[in-house]
């Protein structure tokens, strides 16, 4: 048999198995929790999601390589983009009673191909992100021994000269992982009032960082002498913001217990927007007395914070950072530990990842083999990999995730909710009412002026608009960032590419706008849709475009290797394909009942026994 062209019904199913939504079962939508968590509740787990993060392990290295002093810009402006996501990311909590991820919420109200990549994303994200943290607590135990460990390693070991391979085999990083690794395989898990304790104990620490370190501050650190507040200039603090990133990516802690919240629709915004904003104040303020008390130049990036006050001469001081960093560290290590098999898991049960990974051991309900299979590769990238190249992969990883999110919540907003919640993720908590204007038509308002659109059905001008708005994006970043280095662009072309990139996105942006939303009362919704999420969507763009392109091409490799993984296996596996086989089947079935060019009276006067007729697929 030849191979021929594809039809378009073939590559129309195609594409519709690749964009299949993932229905939620009554189980899974309903919850018996006591809803207790008041927005003070939830804020204090955002905080404690994100303030170790970014506090032991970007601080120094943003500083250091990134952006000097301007390092609080950085902050800044990693907390601006965060804030935009955050909100985004809070109409998905709201709108799933149950305990989310940004993989589920993308299976729910995107589709199937897109659920897979973003749980593939987060999956190395917090790969490198344990093996960062595990770097970073050992550089802090280091200290502690006076660099020892180090200076013993590279004697007995050598020192490598391999970009983007560390200086030395951190085999106490590896070790570290190993260790948590065996405590968590044993079902081990770190209580609630020992998460408080020293998360109380890294906010005491953090504070005594600000207050000694206002105190033992130069201001002659930021001068011209020691290479000014802004050394690697704008450049440098965009990419230092996109490295920041990460250190927000912990509000996410504040989904896993929204189901408990006394009113998510209030609690759950406010508490994303106060978590968010008590952090970025407190990486600024850090920032900017680590860079007062000690030249940016002289910081040791992977224990930075321990190390500035070792050079005021003030080691007490060091020991108690180090204590901080231990403290918040721990939990986070645990916590990623447990969450990274459990979300693998989860992606193997809806039969998009293998099935050995959905396999749980009988009495510890650990699946340990999740839990070997990526500790052990944890171990490997901390053993191995240099903390600068980490951070970069962190970013890149959690930017892209919450874009596709970001750009899930305009999908929504112009998409029709189904009559039942049973029926699809448009509407798992409520449903529309009947006499709303339908989502995706033209505005009643703007069909005088957009006569031209009047004629496409429903939801059909909003996904084209949604395409031309993310490439226009793409491609006003990419003129912003390197049309005067990359692309040689003479003036003229430099402008004219710049204006018609921004007018497409802006009159993208205004045919979005000019069409019916989703209106919901019993929910929170972003403001200013579709202004808020195309901001967000640019603002992320322009950040990742900053980071290095080495970091890109791991970062594709990945998702290739993702690919090959989906379509050889996912897409025939997956749960909801095995659903849909038995509704083909049987139409199939049906359609063989009569003849599809025969009609039904020459039909039923080939059978004159038969007193009805077929019924009709």
């Amino acid at each position: 048999m030849a191979w021929g062209i594809p039809s378009t019904a073939s590559l129309a199913r195609f594409c519709q198995k690749l964009n299949r939504v993932k229905t939620l079962e009554e189980p899974t939508m309903e919850t018996s929790l006591r809803r207790h968590l008041t927005t003070l509740d939830l804020t204090l787990q955002g905080v404690g999601g994100m303030v170790g993060l970014g506090l032991y392990i970007l601080t120094g290295t943003v500083a250091k390589w990134m952006a000097g002093p301007a390092v609080l810009v950085s902050f800044s402006v990693a907390a601006v983009a965060s804030l935009l996501t955050a909100l985004c990311y809070a109409e998905f909590v709201v709108r799933v009673p149950c305990r989310g991820s940004s993989y589920l919420f993308t299976y729910v109200f995107t589709g199937e191909l897109w659920a897979f990549l973003v749980g593939w994303i987060v999956l190395i994200q917090w790969l490198i992100g344990v093996a960062a943290m595990a770097r970073v607590w050992s550089s802090y135990l280091d200290v502690i021994f006076s660099h020892r460990i180090r200076s013993f390693t590279e004697a007995h070991v050598g020192i490598w000269q391999v970009p983007f391979l560390a200086r030395y085999p951190d085999f106490l990083a590896a070790g570290i992982i190993l260790l948590f690794l065996a405590f968590v395989s044993c079902g081990g898990r770190v209580s609630s009032w020992v998460n408080h304790i020293f998360s109380a104990i890294s906010l005491i620490v953090i504070l005594f960082i600000i207050i000694l370190g206002f105190v033992l501050a130069h201001p002659h650190n930021w001068s011209g002498e020691e290479g000014g507040f802004a050394p690697f200039g704008f450049s440098g603090i965009m990419t230092g913001a996109a490295t920041c990133f990460y250190a927000f990516a912990g509000f996410g802690a504040i989904a896993a217990s929204s189901v408990e919240a006394r009113n998510p629709k209030r609690t759950v915004p406010m508490a994303l927007a106060i978590s968010v904003g008590v952090v970025a104040g407190a990486y600024i303020l850090v920032s900017t007395v680590l860079t007062l008390m000690v030249p940016w130049h002289n910081l040791d990036p992977d224990s930075a914070l321990a190390d500035a006050f070792h050079q005021q001469g003030h080691s007490w001081a060091a020991f108690i950072v180090v204590a901080g960093a231990i403290c918040a560290i721990i939990t986070l290590l645990l916590n990623i530990l447990l969450f990274v098999p459990r979300m693998v898991c989860a992606m193997s049960a809806d039969g998009l990842f293998f099935q050995v990974f959905a396999r749980v051991h009988p009495r510890t309900q650990v699946p340990v083999v999740g839990i070997l299979v990526f500790g052990v590769l944890m171990a490997f990238l901390a053993l191995l990999l240099d903390l600068e190249a980490l951070v970069q992969f962190l970013s890149i990883g959690i930017m892209l995730e919450l874009t596709v999110l970001t750009t899930s919540i305009i999908i929504l907003r112009f998409r029709k909710s189904p009559p039942s919640s049973s029926q699809g993720p448009g509407s798992p908590v409520g449903t529309e009412q009947a006499s709303a204007p339908e989502p995706g038509q033209l505005r009643a308002a703007m069909r005088p002026y957009l006569r031209f659109l009047g004629g496409c059905r429903p939801g059909a001008t909003v996904a084209w608009s949604l395409g031309v708005l993310v490439a226009s994006a793409i491609t006003l970043d990419c003129v912003l960032v390197f049309g005067d280095s990359a692309l040689h662009l003479p003036p003229w072309g430099y402008t004219l590419l710049l204006l018609l990139s921004s007018a497409t996105f802006l009159l993208s942006l205004l045919v979005l706008g000019a069409h019916q939303q989703q209106r919901r009362q019993d929910t929170f919704q972003v403001p200013m849709v579709p202004l808020t999420p195309a901001l967000s969507i640019l603002l992320n763009i322009f950040l990742m475009l900053h980071l290095s392109y080495v970091t890109w091409l791991g970062f594709s490799i990945w998702l290739l290797i993702g690919l090959v993984v989906y379509f050889g296996y996912g897409i025939r596996h997956s749960k909801e394909n095995q659903q849909e086989r038995p509704r083909l089947m049987a139409t199939h079935s049906s359609l063989k009942m009569v003849p599809a060019l025969q009609p039904p009276s020459q039909a039923l006067a080939q059978e004159p026994g038969h007193m009805e007729e077929p019924t009709s697929p």
